[in-house]
């Protein structure tokens, strides 16, 4: 190794290029790439999303139909089979609420609950929600246990 043969380290100069847009010497002056008029050859040019060069974009041809309430209520459904099998596993004793169904995994820290019938229900629980299907809470009741609507 001397001073004829050393070379930069592999991928650490990066080769800048042909500068655009300086002078005519350099062979890409003038118009400096862009072309002859229009939009895309001025400065401070961007597309606006869904552009389409003038013809009416999808988002707009496309027709709309139906009704978003923005004030609907989403709930998270747990059903009964699901409390059954947490019982089983020996993860819940007595009690559900809603820090018991999140540290399970059943729902989100600001979930809306909603119990649903499916399944049967032998254990007693005394249930959290902050709704209840006729059919959770009767065989809720049924089971000996209690049904607390937040």
């Amino acid at each position: 190794m001397d001073l004829s043969n050393l070379k930069p380290a592999e991928g650490s100069v990066k080769n800048q290029g042909k500068r655009i847009g300086r002078g005519e010497g350099s062979g890409k002056g003038g118009t400096a790439t862009r072309g002859h008029k229009g939009a895309k050859s001025r400065s401070g040019y961007s597309k606006k999303i869904g552009f389409e060069g003038g013809q009416m974009p999808l988002q707009r041809r496309v027709p709309k139909f139906g009704f978003t309430n923005i004030n609907r209520k989403e709930y998270q459904g747990i059903n009964l089979d699901t409390l059954q099998l947490l019982v089983d596993d020996k993860k819940i004793k007595d009690t559900v609420d809603l820090d018991t169904l999140f540290t399970n995994g059943l729902t989100n820290k600001n979930d809306l609950v909603k119990i649903m019938g499916r399944g049967e229900l032998k254990a007693k629980l005394k249930v959290s929600a902050h709704k209840f299907t006729a059919t959770a809470k009767a065989a809720i009741e049924a089971a000996g246990g209690e049904a607390v609507t937040l």
